[in-house]
């Protein structure tokens, strides 16, 4: 059954595709949970939705890899829930693992992986007793194929997409969409076009949108990338390696 979510709690709210992810769900008349570091930036996104839908909009700045913040959040999802919860918050970097600082491959897991759970566990019991909601993450094709330049990112958007899917089977029979969103590389600002290795950052949220909303457990925007999924399955892996490396080098030196 396809549902419609009246509230909803974004993370990575502030720029990006989770930001792309507020005006959208705002202009659809959902009340928002914005969730962010940058208080700035998500104080002036929420007084613009405010003026220009009339939605409620609540701020939460909060960094998630923080656990005393990202409990916050938790009590917020277990204390007064939403109807849509919308993991986006997350990062990656290009680099090989070897040269890269141990720091920041242990920030990724924390913030794609562990507050994504964390958030997840939070909303989902609720959402099952009530018989309805959705629960969107944000994963990635990298997920699907190895990612040479962007080890520890790949990792884990493969858990993510994996994570999901298992969900979906769990909970779609007891009224609750979860669905994995899976881009390609995305523009995460307005004004760079899109093109054969780059997606809009708009056209990614409407799609992961419309996606949980019919209860999808899966969701690969753009023709391109949709087109590349079955060679994922079936090239022998010596070449998928060699490709992917050869697409993050491109998009490394693109983006």
């Amino acid at each position: 059954m396809r549902q419609a979510y009246r509230t909803a709690l974004v993370t990575g709210a502030s720029s990006g595709i989770g930001e792309s992810f507020a005006r959208l769900l705002a202009e659809r008349g959902a009340d928002l949970v914005l969730v962010a570091r940058r208080t700035g930036l998500l104080d002036g996104l929420a007084r613009e939705l405010v003026e220009r839908y009339r939605v409620g909009v609540e701020v939460l700045a909060a960094d998630l890899t923080d656990p005393e913040r990202r409990g916050e959040v938790e009590r917020r999802l277990r204390d007064a829930p939403v109807e849509l919860l919308v993991n986006n918050a997350g990062y990656g970097a290009f680099g090989a693992f070897a040269e890269e600082p141990l720091e920041n491959q242990l920030a990724q897991i924390e913030l794609n992986v562990t507050a994504l759970v964390r958030l997840t566990r939070a909303a989902l019991p609720g959402m099952v007793e009530r018989g309805r909601g959705g629960v969107l993450n944000v994963a990635s094709v990298a997920g699907f194929a190895p990612s040479p330049g962007s080890a520890t990112y790949g990792a884990t958007k493969a858990y993510v997409a994996s994570f999901s899917e298992s969900l979906h089977a769990e909970v779609a029979e007891k009224g609750v969409h979860v669905t994995a969103l899976c881009p390609g590389f995305t523009r995460t600002d307005e004004e760079s076009a899109a093109n054969l290795l780059w997606l809009r950052r708009d056209a990614v949220a409407r799609a992961g949108l419309e996606a949980v909303a019919a209860g999808r457990a899966l969701c690969v925007p753009g023709a391109q990338y949709k087109a590349v999924m079955p060679a994922l399955r079936i090239l022998p892996r010596p070449l998928l390696r060699a490709a992917a490396g050869r697409m993050w080098k491109q998009a490394a030196d693109t983006q």
